[in-house]
């Protein structure tokens, strides 16, 4: 069950949501027919131990509704207090997403990333309005809106949700506790209006912490959630906990340092797709000591020169954690 109800989910992510969260992708035993366990509750560990505030419980990966719960499940019972799991609103239907919520609620998470589903095409930002105010009137987590070109809403406006409607929303739905400002991306001016306008009533991240790191050295910025920032090793956290404390030189000492794995992260895209590289973020983390292994099809595929090159950069920036063959990617650390 959540930690707080509806009216008081602002209030508790203001106080409580403080670090970086990314994402874990699914673990599947070896023949891909069920999920594994040890993999899973290996990636929650290795996210307590590089410092992570919350993760996102990534759900794009063919996974039944019974399985994203399975694994929620076991990732709440490996990270008791220690870590927040953000459940991710991104399944077929209105309907499913409610179903999920509630269920996922009781499992273990306490926010929600809100995605809008791919057959989702409102006629109207008032359809994008509706969708998310009946989402939200159906659970007590806290809730984190998600404006961003993956939807397709530009069409109706170039910050994909206005920020008169994000602030309609603020106003009017009392479990909106987050924005997740990727409007208008590549430019930030959709974190930079939301912040501006609702930052003192919501906590604004801005989720790439190539942008995010350099913003905390000038403004107090709470939270960057959610990306694989784990592409990075533990050093995300460490940067933002370093802007905490004022010590922004070295922050950008360990920025700079980064910077080769972050270079070779910038060569995933998304276009043509509109889709995240789910394959590409896993052995990203795997390179970085999480569980790796096989993804279910629909999947992208992953080929050698991406794997060099995001190897190399993982490796000129002192975080590389992994195998030298990488075959064993393609195996997991927790074969089942």
């Amino acid at each position: 069950m959540s930690r707080f109800g509806r009216s008081e989910a602002r209030e508790w992510v203001r106080s409580e949501m403080r670090g970086v969260c990314n994402v874990i992708i699914p673990s599947y035993t070896a023949d891909l027919r069920g999920l594994n366990e040890a993999g899973i509750r290996h990636d929650v560990r290795r996210e307590i131990a590089l410092g992570f505030r919350g993760t996102l419980v990534v759900a794009e990966t063919a996974m039944s509704l019974d399985e994203y719960v399975q694994m929620v499940e076991w990732a709440a019972d490996e990270a008791g207090d220690d870590l927040t799991l953000l459940f991710h609103a991104s399944f077929n239907t209105l309907a499913e997403n409610i179903e999920m919520a509630k269920r996922c609620q009781e499992a273990g998470t306490d926010m929600v990333l809100l995605s809008y589903p791919p057959t989702f095409y409102p006629r109207s930002l008032r359809e994008v309005y509706d969708y998310t105010a009946a989402f939200c009137a159906e659970t007590d987590m806290a809730v984190m809106l998600f404006p961003v070109p993956l939807w397709g809403f530009e069409r109706l406006h170039p910050a994909s949700i206005p920020i008169e409607m994000l602030t309609e929303m603020v106003d009017e739905i009392p479990n909106v506790a987050a924005i997740k400002g990727e409007g208008g991306m590549p430019a930030i001016a959709g974190f930079t209006e939301a912040w501006n306008v609702l930052g003192d009533r919501v906590v604004v991240s801005m989720p790439l912490e190539q942008q995010a790191i350099p913003l905390a050295t000038v403004l107090p910025l709470q939270l960057i959630a959610t990306s694989n920032t784990e592409c990075l090793g533990g050093a995300v956290p460490r940067m933002l906990a370093l802007c905490h404390e004022g010590r922004y030189a070295e922050a950008m000492e360990l920025y700079w340092k980064v910077d080769p794995a972050r270079r070779a992260n910038e060569r995933i895209g998304v276009a043509g797709t509109n889709s995240v590289h789910r394959m590409a973020w896993k052995y990203q983390a795997w390179l970085t000591g999480f569980n790796g292994g096989p993804l279910r099809i629909p999947t992208q595929r992953l080929v050698a020169p991406q794997m060099t090159a995001y190897r190399a950069g993982a490796a000129a920036a002192g975080i590389l954690d992994a195998p030298d063959d990488d075959a064993e990617f393609f195996v997991g650390r927790n074969p089942t």
